[in-house]
């Protein structure tokens, strides 16, 4: 019987919230066993951008990565926020070891190719070093990724967090019994944006792409749900999405492709 792994990815509200990522970080410390954390940190990347000038540009969720856009999340997401959160599980006695992409060669992307929308320098994960996060986990360490990876000839590129959740998680299955979980500010996946109390406690394919059709999910939503479905379809065990109280409870909204 594989081992049980837990990746937990989280969410730039909650990176930047003292209120809710500090017990986050206590409960992430606590937990038995193996564990990822992935880190996104957009807001705090989008206020960056605009202090020196830069207007964020967003589709569908998804980030416009121009040259100088790439220069501000790298220094956000590869620098300020990872060593943060290092730090900060460090002080919680949990080994923690702060990786981008180019790390180790953890994390291979390409850029993708432009269409009828040119993200710029916007990386589609090609295959993730599951030797080597295995490798850091056998020796007590807990690797903790940011969403800058690279094309393996000298471009950084700007990659989804919540792909790269999913991909690692999927990867990561070789080794173990793995359960993805996406943690944000909400308390799962809402009917209604303004209503806390609307969580969709079950999510199926079919009923994502009704909500999806309806404008029921929309936005960042819809890449966080895509990547979350690619997992268990590729044998991650389960898929939570919730805030930091709701997910360690396992509360939230769980997605199966059952029917």
């Amino acid at each position: 019987m594989k081992p049980v792994l837990y990746v937990i990815k989280i969410g730039g509200q909650v990176v930047e919230n003292a209120a809710l990522l500090g017990p986050l970080l206590d409960a992430f410390a606590a937990l038995p066993g193996f564990k990822v954390l992935v880190h996104g940190g957009g807001k705090r990347a989008s206020e960056l951008s605009r202090t020196l000038g830069i207007e964020p540009a967003m589709v569908d969720g998804r980030r416009i990565t121009d040259v100088s856009t790439l220069d501000v999340v790298t220094m956000v997401y590869a620098g300020l926020i990872n060593k943060n959160l290092v730090a900060g599980l460090q002080a919680r006695s949990v080994n923690a070891l702060g990786l981008s992409g180019a790390d180790g060669n953890a994390i291979l992307a390409r850029r993708r190719a432009a269409g009828a929308i040119d993200y710029g320098f916007v990386g589609d994960v090609v295959s993730v070093n599951a030797a080597l996060l295995n490798e850091l986990m056998q020796g007590g360490r807990c690797p903790v990724c940011c969403p800058i990876t690279h094309d393996g000839s000298g471009q950084l590129l700007n990659t989804n967090a919540d792909t790269i959740a999913s991909a690692i998680a999927v990867a990561l299955t070789e080794y173990y019994s793995v359960r993805l979980w996406y943690c944000f500010e909400k308390p799962g996946v809402l009917l209604d944006p303004d209503d806390d109390g609307s969580v969709i406690a079950t999510l199926t394919p079919d009923v994502y792409a009704e909500y999806r059709a309806q404008g029921i999910i929309t936005a960042g939503m819809i890449p966080k749900l895509d990547n979350a479905f690619a997992a268990i379809r590729q044998g991650v065990e389960s898929v939570v999405i919730a805030n930091p109280e709701n997910v360690f409870k396992g509360a939230g909204t769980m997605l199966t492709t059952l029917y």
